[in-house]
């Protein structure tokens, strides 16, 4: 057995390491906030449990088998890892494969959060009519045939996409295209909610949305800030990178919505911002500031229009995952293509020779950029598409609710709980009503309905203040 010299590892980017690998799991609750925030109240929490018990089944997975089927350093194929590192097995104070500056455990441990976030993105694609227990067992098989291989693409030392020199700093094809084309692969089996929920539908508490949205912000600078492998000038760079583009993707979304309904609306800046901080994922180690100022403006404006792409398709991607998470990354990681710079990319003291992109007369990296893209794009929706499909063939693991479930609310369906549950409501919402009159759960604001159900209920009062049972 070949022994390491553990002091050889820099204490300060161990620890810096570790400082943002909770970071990076930090952002796990603000999606959950985020998605809670953009549904319908009776649907709420079923997002928010879907996105917080997916890190659960992702720490078993990745601990399991995960981390070798993505990193493992003596599979040769090009294509997936094998299981040396199964159960963690020979991944300890060795150098990483991903960077000589950090011990393989603490590797593994920081991935392990980046393929916690992938599948937490990826929830939101249940949003109002998935049911959550079929979609915990499509997140552990999703992570083994898709987000693994993906990766192993791009980060494993023998992945096709590594040698072949594809640029990708932090994971515009694992995270982004696996977590934004997935969700629409995901959205398209579920298929469109009823007429009823899609009438109307609007976010039912916007402060979760702000708050879920910061907490991503200051979760990103550990994640892309990381990437670096060490508390270095290019760690630097990229927090300065993921700034600006969050911010220029703030604005510019805000300003087109502003455009088109005169209202400068909170959800729109806050769209805006993660589109920016996702194209910042592949590109922020990558690229120079200045060229994140465009990176932002670009991507904000690309992903503000990406969203009618759904109505034209008709796949009900509720939450927006493929404009905001698959546009954008696409975005990114062509922008590494043409603004790459080597003066950046070599601020680690690790890459230093790594050519930059299209600006560099690096020519030829466009197109690689460009062929990563399509490759994972296409398998990504493929084996999406099918793994989803096959699960939801299995008799008792329909990914779907019924259409009575999407009236009543997934989180009275699946989890018996609400975001706010006001102990004047009864909880079962065919109490409020007759037999023979329509049942309409909270957060409905449409038909004639109020927030709580019908207008006419046995107890409520008549539009003269009279009480209808005692007629004065």
């Amino acid at each position: 057995m070949r022994v390491y010299n553990r002091t050889s590892f820099d204490k300060g980017d161990v620890s810096f390491i570790l400082v943002c690998s909770a970071l990076v799991l930090f952002m796990v609750p603000g999606l959950g906030f985020l998605y809670s925030g953009l549904a319908r109240r009776k649907s709420a929490l079923s997002l928010l449990w879907a996105c917080v018990f997916s890190n659960a089944v992702v720490i078993f997975q990745w601990y399991f088998w995960g981390y070798s089927l993505a990193f493992s350093s003596t599979a040769t194929n090009g294509f997936i890892g094998n299981v040396r590192h199964i159960g963690l097995r020979n991944a300890l104070e060795a150098p990483s494969p991903g960077s000589p500056l950090i011990p393989e455990l603490l590797y593994s441990f920081y991935q392990l959060q980046f393929a916690a976030v992938t599948v937490a993105i990826l929830m939101g694609s249940i949003a109002e009519r998935g049911r959550v227990i079929p979609a915990m067992i499509f997140s552990f098989l999703w992570l083994t045939i898709v987000y693994c291989p993906v990766a192993c693409w791009v980060w494993n030392i023998n992945g096709w996409a590594f040698k072949w020199g594809v640029l990708d700093y932090a994971g515009g094809g694992p995270v982004e295209i696996g977590s934004g084309v997935g969700g629409l692969a995901y959205s398209l089996v579920l298929g469109r909610r009823t007429k009823s929920e899609l009438v109307n539908f609007r976010p039912h508490n916007v402060a979760l949305v702000c708050l879920g949205t910061f907490m991503l912000w200051f979760g990103w600078i550990g994640f892309n800030a990381g990437s670096a492998f060490g508390a270095n000038l290019r760690a630097a760079v990229a927090g300065w990178n993921t700034g600006i583009a969050a911010a220029f993707g703030g604005i510019t979304w805000c300003l087109l919505d502003f455009r088109h309904n005169h209202k400068y609306t909170m959800v729109g800046f806050c769209s805006g911002t993660i589109a920016g901080l996702v194209a910042a994922t592949p590109s922020s180690g990558m690229i120079p500031p200045w060229a994140s100022v465009v990176l932002g403006i670009v991507t904000g404006a690309a992903a503000n229009y990406s969203t009618k792409i759904k109505h034209m398709i008709r796949i009900d991607d509720a939450l927006d995952l493929f404009a905001e998470h698959g546009m954008a990354g696409i975005i990114g990681l062509l922008f590494n293509g043409i603004f790459a710079a080597d003066y950046i990319i070599s601020l680690d003291d690790v890459n230093t020779a790594i050519p930059g992109g299209f600006m560099q007369r690096n020519f030829a990296q466009l197109y690689k950029q460009f062929a990563y893209v399509c490759a994972c794009s296409a398998y990504v929706f493929v084996v999406t598409a099918l793994l989803a499909k096959a699960i939801d063939m299995i008799p008792g693991l329909k990914l779907r609710g019924s259409e009575d479930d999407e009236v009543v609310g997934m989180d009275e369906v699946d989890i018996g709980e609400f975001v706010q549950d006001f102990v004047e409501v009864r909880r079962h919402w065919n109490t409020w009503a007759e037999s023979n009159e329509k049942i309409v759960a909270a957060g409905d604001r449409h038909g004639g309905f109020t927030d709580l159900g019908v207008h006419s209920h046995a107890e409520a009062p008549a539009s003269d203040g009279t009480d209808p049972e005692k007629g004065h």
